[in-house]
Parts: C-alpha cells; structure tokens; sequence
C-alpha cells in the first residue's frame, strides 16, 4: 500500500477531498498578457489639438487685401506713414501691403500732388530715398514756435563749416577737415555725431584713420534726395586773386 500511495503522489497532487490535481507546467509565452499601450497626457493632446486647429485656420486665412479696407490702398499707405518715424521705400511698403511696387509708387506720387494742391499742413516728401511725412516748409516758424518756444536750436558757424567740408568732401578725415578749415575739428565733429547729422563710414587704408560723411537725417534735415542735389561750390569760392593772396597772408 505504501508503495502504491508513494506512486500516486509523484505523478499528482491529492486534494482534500482526494481528487487529483495537475502540477503546474511552464507559462506559455502566448498566453502572457500583452503590454498596454501608454496614453499621451491630457495637456499634450490638447496642444497638438489647438495646434492642428490653428494651422488649418492659418491655412484657410485668405491674404491681406488693402483695397478691403476702408479707403483702398491709399488709405493704407496714409495710415503707415503717419507711424513711421524714419522714411520708408516704396519697395518696402509694397512688401507690407501685398501690393505691386509700381503701383504703390504711382499711389504716393498721386497722394504727394493732392496733399500740395491743397495746401494742408503737411505734405508728403520722398527725401533720403524713402517717403514720410513733414510739415510743409513754408510753415516751420509755426512748427518752431510751439516746439522752441521762440527759441531756435542752430548749429554754430564753426559747425556748419565743419559741416560743409565733410558734405562736399566725404568720405574725410578729422586730420583733412582741420586741414581745410585750419583749426582743430574734434568737438565740432563729436557735436554733429552727437546731432545725428554725421557718422562713421569706414577707416583710411593708407593711415587708419576713421573717415566721416553725412547722414540720411541729414538729407532730410536739408530736404535733399541726394546729395547729388548740393548746391555747387564755384559760386561760393573766391577768385584765383584773392586765394594766392590768402596763401601768401597764411605763410608770411
């Protein structure tokens, strides 16, 4: 009986209630549970979500039209100058608008004409290569009373010479100006820096030195295009006479 009872236990378990129970057998890899998948967090799938959104409106947005607008293409063009602080060319305005180069150039030219046909207070200059904004000529004894207050903010006449050397010879030295002026320049220069009226263009090869020319406030300050547009020195200069005797008065 012993054997057959030692028998019996190692072929199967024996239950309490002598029913036979089978041993554990390896897993099958097949019935092990298959991993579940991870879900992206809440916030992120809400921001792909906005993100698809607001490319597909991108995408629908049909491209700014100024002839939409209120006044046409010429009101658009009024209301940018009339924020710019600097002028700005008809290339990039068209660029901004959306709009033909030639044709918001014939657009300004028609607004510049109207504006001085009827004499309003201002008057669209194209000066220093681009378009502004500027109260008329004729009136800045008015514009300089409410600014200045009677009080007129000039250059002084060592400043305008110094000026007009580097206008006419630019680009210059400090060293070539003292020359031509025949005193020393260096705080008369840094006052026109300062003014915004001159700047630095680059340095002499042959002796390092920083050369000087004129701005585009400049232009705008004389309401030149260019300065193609300076006025011709021979009026200005004294005859051949008088310069030998100046020579001859700078030597003695």
């Amino acid at each position: 009986m012993n054997d057959i009872a030692t028998d019996v236990t190692d072929a199967t378990d024996v239950t309490d209630e002598g029913s036979p129970v089978e041993a554990p057998g390896p897993v099958d890899s097949a019935d092990q549970a298959e991993p579940t998948e991870q879900v992206e967090p809440t916030e992120q799938v809400e921001a792909t979500e906005q993100a698809q959104a607001a490319g597909a409106e991108a995408a629908q947005e049909p491209p700014f039209d100024p002839e939409q607008v209120p006044g046409g293409l010429r009101a658009a063009l009024e209301a940018v100058l009339m924020v710019v602080e600097e002028p700005v060319t008809a290339a990039s305005l068209a660029a901004a608008l959306q709009r033909p180069e030639a044709l918001v150039e014939e657009t300004l030219t028609a607004i510049a004409a109207d504006d001085e046909e009827s004499r309003r207070g201002f008057a669209l200059l194209c000066l220093a290569g681009g378009w502004r904004y500027y109260s008329r000529h004729d009136l800045a004894p008015v514009v300089e009373k409410y600014l200045l207050d009677g009080q007129r903010a000039r250059l002084s006449q060592a400043a305008l010479e110094t000026l007009a050397v580097i206008a006419y010879r630019q680009p210059v030295s400090r060293a070539r100006v003292s020359a031509v002026r025949g005193v020393n320049v260096d705080g008369v220069v840094r006052t026109l820096l300062t003014r915004g009226l001159i700047t630095e263009t680059g340095v002499d090869d042959d002796h390092g030195a920083v050369l000087y020319g004129t701005t585009a406030y400049f232009l705008q300050r004389l309401g030149l295009r260019s300065l193609d547009e300076l006025p011709p020195l021979a009026p200005y200069l004294p005859d051949s006479d008088l310069l030998d005797d100046l020579i001859q008065e700078r030597d003695a």
